[in-house]
């Protein structure tokens, strides 16, 4: 059931030296594909790098939360046509998250890098520096980068009392019963 994925899906950082095998990679970009999009307008373009040079070049993307890609087996960037959708960062989003649920199935560890909006240490912008070094068309943008792998420790998931159910309302903001 989808509620035991969510249930035991964490954020993965570190990551054995094992590669992802091809099958499990045909899985995950299924699952990114069959995503749903606005208008069916599919703004999405998905590059699949499993280069360790690549990976390096990559955990330098951002100043911060993207050197664990360093050590990951396989990292899906997730790209979007904004000329193709004024809800593209929408669309990039729920395939990524699709991306993160098709790992946990699959026994995958996975973690989400922000890159938009972001800059680099030496404070250029991310988006420049990655669309330099992948060859992204002109209005490429990228939202993230997903590292993933075979987790090297195992994760509990976050238990229940930890939720913030304090940030529900019913029938109108605040109304909290």
């Amino acid at each position: 059931m989808l509620i035991d994925l969510l249930r035991a899906r964490r954020s993965i950082r570190r990551f054995k030296d094992q590669p992802v095998e091809q099958e499990k990679l045909d899985l995950l970009l299924e699952a990114a594909l069959r995503s749903p999009s606005s208008k069916g307008n599919n703004p999405w373009e998905f590059i699949v790098v499993t280069d360790q040079q690549r990976l390096d070049k990559l955990s330098v993307a951002k100043a911060h939360g993207a050197t664990f890609l360093n050590n990951a087996p396989l990292a899906i960037m997730v790209c979007a046509d904004p000329a193709k959708s004024d809800v593209w960062v929408e669309d990039a989003a729920i395939a990524a998250t699709l991306i993160h649920l098709e790992a946990t199935d699959l026994g995958l560890g996975s973690c989400w890098v922000q890159i938009r909006l972001r800059e680099r240490e030496d404070t250029t912008s991310s988006q420049t520096y990655l669309t330099d070094l992948m060859g992204l068309p002109p209005g490429m943008m990228v939202l993230a980068i997903i590292g993933i792998g075979y987790p090297m420790d195992s994760k509990n998931g976050h238990p229940l009392n930890t939720l913030c159910f304090n940030q529900v309302s019913y029938e109108q903001f605040g109304q909290r019963d």
